[in-house]
C-alpha cells in the first residue's frame, strides 16, 4: 500500500481525462470549427480522433518503455540533455500559453454570461486561488475528485443536450459535407491538437498504478471524449445551424439559455455549477502538469510548492490582453496551428529514435516474459 501513496487508479485516470477535454465543448471550440466547415464542423471531433490514433499509441508506447519516467524524462533521455531541455521548455512555452488564453476564455465566459458586474481581475483570481490549491494537493486529489463529480458533471451535460433537442431541426445537417471533403481533411488536420492533453498526460504517467493503467485509461477516455465532443457538436448544429453558431462565441452556454422547463425561468443557473467544477478541474490539472514540467526542466523535487507563483503569472497575462473576446480567439488559434504538427510529429520522432536505439525490445521483452 505504502507504494500507492500519491498515486491514482484507472477510473481517477479516466475521469480526469474526461473533464480535462471534455469541457472543451462548452467553451470557443465549436465556433473556431464552424468559421471553417460550415455544418459539417461536427465531423472534426470524429476525425480529429481518427488522425490522433498513432500519435497517442506512439506515445504510450514510448513512456510506457521506460519505468517510473515521465514525459519530460523520456525526452530527456531520447534526445540527450540539452536538445531534450530545449524540446522540454518549447513543449512548456507552448502549454503555459496554452494554459493562459484558455483560462482567459472561460474567465470571459464567466464575466459576460453569469458575473456581469464582478471585474474581470477577481473572477481569474478567484479561478486561479482554486486551482491552485488543489494543484498543491497533488494529483492524488484531483484524480479522486474527478471521479467523485464526474457522474454529476455528465449527468447535467446530458440532460442540457436532451432537453435542447425539443427546440432542434434534423435539416440542419444537410449538406453533410459542408464546404467539401477536402476542406473537412484539413481543417481537422490543423486544428488535431484539440486532443493534445492526451500527449501532455505522459507527464503523470509514473503517478498511475501500473503502465496497464495508463494505456487502457487513454483509450478508454479517449473513445468516450470524441464520442462526447461529436455528439454535442451535431446537437449544436441541430439546434442554432452553422449560421446562427457563427454568430455565437460559446454555443453550450446559449444553449442551456434556451432552455425552458414549465414556469421555470434562467435554468442555466443550474446547469452553471457543474460546468464550472469541470473548468476548476480542466485548470487544475494544467497547472499541476505545467509544475511537473518546470520541476522537471529546472530539478525542483517539491514541484507543487511552485503552484502559487506559476497561477498569479497566469492571472497577470491572461488580463494582458484587451477585448478578450476577440484577441484570445486569434490567439488560440495561432496555438492550435503550432500545436497541431507537434503533437502529429513528435510522438513519431520519439518512438523512432527509441526504437533505434533499441529501447522499446526491452518493453517487448518484459511483455513475454
Amino acid at each position: 500500500m505504502e507504494q500507492l501513496r500519491g498515486k491514482i487508479g484507472i477510473r481517477e485516470y479516466v475521469a480526469l481525462l474526461i473533464l480535462v477535454v471534455g469541457v472543451k465543448l462548452s467553451d470557443d471550440t465549436p465556433s473556431i470549427l464552424v468559421d471553417y466547415l460550415d455544418n459539417a464542423y461536427w465531423m472534426a471531433p470524429l476525425l480529429i480522433g481518427i488522425k490522433s490514433i498513432i500519435p497517442i499509441y506512439l506515445t504510450i508506447k514510448v513512456i510506457t518503455a521506460y519505468k517510473n519516467k515521465n514525459l519530460h524524462d523520456v525526452i530527456r533521455h531520447l534526445f540527450g540533455k540539452y536538445l531534450g531541455t530545449v524540446f522540454s521548455s518549447f513543449l512548456l512555452l507552448t502549454s503555459f500559453l496554452s494554459f493562459t488564453y484558455d483560462s482567459a476564455i472561460y474567465v470571459d465566459i464567466i464575466g459576460t454570461m453569469y458575473f456581469t458586474q464582478t471585474p474581470y481581475i477577481m473572477i481569474y483570481t478567484v479561478l486561479m486561488f482554486v486551482c491552485a490549491y488543489g494543484a498543491k494537493k497533488g494529483i492524488e486529489h484531483i484524480g479522486t475528485v474527478s471521479w467523485l463529480v464526474l457522474f454529476y458533471v455528465k449527468f447535467s451535460l446530458v440532460i442540457a443536450l436532451l432537453l435542447a433537442l425539443r427546440d432542434s431541426s434534423l435539416a440542419f445537417i444537410f449538406p453533410i459535407l459542408g464546404p467539401g471533403s477536402l476542406e473537412v481533411i484539413k481543417t481537422s488536420t490543423t486544428h488535431v491538437s484539440l486532443f493534445a492533453e492526451f500527449f501532455f498526460m505522459g507527464l503523470i504517467a509514473p503517478y498511475l498504478v501500473s503502465a496497464k493503467a495508463y494505456k487502457k485509461g487513454t483509450w478508454i477516455a479517449f473513445v468516450i471524449v470524441v464520442i462526447e465532443l461529436t455528439l454535442a457538436f451535431l446537437i449544436y448544429l441541430f439546434v442554432f445551424d452553422y449560421e446562427g453558431l457563427k454568430m455565437l462565441d460559446y454555443p453550450y452556454q446559449e444553449l442551456i439559455r434556451l432552455i425552458r422547463l414549465g414556469f421555470l425561468t434562467n435554468i442555466e443557473t443550474f446547469f452553471f455549477p457543474f460546468w464550472i467544477i469541470a473548468a476548476f478541474i480542466r485548470f487544475t490539472v494544467y497547472l499541476y502538469l505545467i509544475c511537473v514540467f518546470l520541476g522537471g526542466i529546472c530539478n525542483i523535487k517539491n514541484f507543487e510548492y511552485l503552484t502559487p507563483t506559476i497561477a498569479t503569472i497566469i492571472v497577470i497575462f491572461g488580463l494582458g490582453p484587451e477585448a478578450p473576446t476577440f484577441t484570445v480567439f486569434k490567439i488560440r488559434e495561432v496555438l492550435l496551428h503550432i500545436l497541431s504538427p507537434m503533437f502529429l510529429v513528435f510522438p513519431c520522432l520519439m518512438w523512432l529514435i527509441a526504437k533505434i536505439r533499441g529501447d522499446l525490445k526491452h518493453e517487448e521483452t518484459s511483455h513475454n516474459n
